[in-house]
């Protein structure tokens, strides 16, 4: 029996090429490779085409430290972010009822990509991001209102991708961009 050919191979996004030079960096920092080694393993990230290129750069080095997740949760009441707080790569946010307010705008983001993953019953949420931040928001489900997103001017340029999803049930989700 023959078997099927396989489909061409998955070109390598941005995120993924993001995620593995910070998986190099990681490694050299901890003292698993040497500085020669990892500026070999960094050429061959930034040349790769393909997922599968990648395979043997990545192969023995110690699983990443994917960033952390963090959860915050309330039954009730208001969940509120905002000042110098250290974003994770992965943030929760549940709530059964209540008010939702994250302002990322003088947070200290480490991560190119960080996922906002809402859980909310009831309320409203608003989140505003860094004036250079890309936002994606299409893994988000509303149950009642549409989200509110106005595109920023500096969106464009390179800030961190935050990447927002879960669901809603009622209420409204408002993103904004940071004045300054």
């Amino acid at each position: 029996m023959t078997s099927l050919p396989e489909g061409p191979p998955q070109l390598l996004g941005e995120d993924d090429r993001d995620t593995a030079v910070q998986r190099v960096q990681e490694a050299y920092a901890e003292g698993h490779i040497s500085r020669e080694e990892m500026e070999e393993r960094l050429h061959q990230v930034l040349t790769a085409k393909t997922h599968g290129e990648l395979v043997p750069v990545l192969a023995s080095l110690p699983e990443g430290n994917a960033g952390t997740t963090s959860t915050i949760a309330a039954a009730g009441g208001r969940i509120k972010r905002r000042g110098a707080w250290r974003v994770p790569r992965i943030l929760k946010v549940e709530s059964a009822f209540g008010r939702v307010h994250l302002d990322l705008s003088r947070a200290v983001i480490e991560h190119p990509v960080v996922d906002i993953e809402l859980q909310l019953g009831t309320g409203r949420a608003r989140i505003t991001v860094p004036r250079d931040a890309i936002v994606d928001f299409d893994g988000l489900h509303t149950g009642w209102k549409d989200t509110r997103y106005k595109t920023g001017r500096g969106s464009h340029s390179g800030g961190p991708r935050i990447r927002i999803s879960g669901a809603m049930g009622f209420g409204r989700l408002k993103i904004r961009h940071a004045r300054r």
